[in-house]
Formats: structure tokens, sequence, C-alpha cells
């Protein structure tokens, strides 16, 4: 699954360590999250939408397998 959570960052001027403090995550959860190593839990992923006040649709993107 891919994510524009860094796009959406920077546009916003938060660093990775701001955005980790108010989601209540560790930096490295930010970092590995935006180079797309980890999924997030449905629970992280509605707190990222609340936080940036936007739809979950329109930070994540969902891509089904090719082979599917």
């Amino acid at each position: 699954m891919k994510n524009r959570i860094e796009e959406i960052r920077k546009e916003r001027g938060l660093r990775q360590e701001e955005l980790a403090d108010a989601l209540e995550v560790s930096r490295q959860t930010i970092s590995s999250l935006e180079n797309g190593r980890y999924n997030p839990s449905i629970t992280l992923a509605f707190k990222i939408a609340a936080y940036f006040s936007m739809q979950i649709e329109d930070i994540f993107i969902y891509e089904e397998d090719a082979q599917s």
C-alpha cells in the first residue's frame, strides 16, 4: 500500500518527530510508513487521517496485487 504521508507532512511544515509526537508513535514508525516498509493498523490509519483532517482514501492508496 502506498501513501502520501511524507508529501502531506512536508506541505504542512511538520518534521517526522512532530507528527510522531502528535500520533503517539515513534519517529521510526513515521519513517517506515513514509518509505513503504510498514502498513499501519486501521487504528493508526484513522488517527493519521483525523490528524490531517482528511479521508483515509486521500492518504493511503491501495493497489491490488497484479496476480489477483
